[in-house]
């Protein structure tokens, strides 16, 4: 089938390239609704980035977003699994409301993408704090690293949280 070119690169783009995408997906997840769901958030992704869309390597640039996608998609269903993996071993009596574990599950994602764009140690640090509500003495000791350098990831992770939540 030929389709007429538009005044719209993304158009284009989409029409030229979607069946592709679609089928190198679907290879990657072995799953068609799964990879149609991630087809159309590449070209959605394309469409509300402020970068100029570049056409000289279009496959390659739609692989590149596509991947990115993936690798959300899995720690997504990563995550997913290990807060049902907690649920399951919660007391019937402690378990949270079903609205109350789809806000905590929602709240796990955004902390996962708040955390995300730092690096291992940074968000190491942040993480024991938080969650094993350990010291900046003990997390110096558990990740062998100076209390100074302790106080300096914090500082970084949660002007990371606030960034994103401004």
């Amino acid at each position: 089938m030929h389709f007429a070119r538009s005044s719209d690169p993304l158009a284009d783009l989409y029409c030229a390239h979607h069946g592709w995408l679609l089928g190198w997906l679907k290879r990657k997840l072995n799953c068609a609704e799964q990879a149609a769901d991630l087809a159309q958030d590449t070209f959605v992704r394309l469409l509300t980035s402020p970068h100029e869309r570049p056409m000289s390597e279009p496959r390659a640039y739609l692989t590149t977003v596509a991947k990115r996608l993936v690798i959300d998609h899995y720690r997504r269903r990563s995550l997913e699994q290990a807060w049902l993996d907690t649920l399951a071993l919660m007391p019937e009596n402690f378990m949270p409301a079903p609205e109350e574990r789809l806000i905590m599950l929602e709240t796990l994602h955004q902390v996962d993408t708040m955390l995300d764009g730092l690096p291992p140690p940074v968000r190491s640090a942040f993480l024991l704090a938080q969650l094993e509500g350990l010291t900046y003495a003990e997390i110096a000791v558990r990740l062998n690293l100076s209390e100074r350098t302790i106080k300096r990831h914090m500082v970084r992770a949660l002007e990371q949280c606030i960034l994103l939540i401004a």
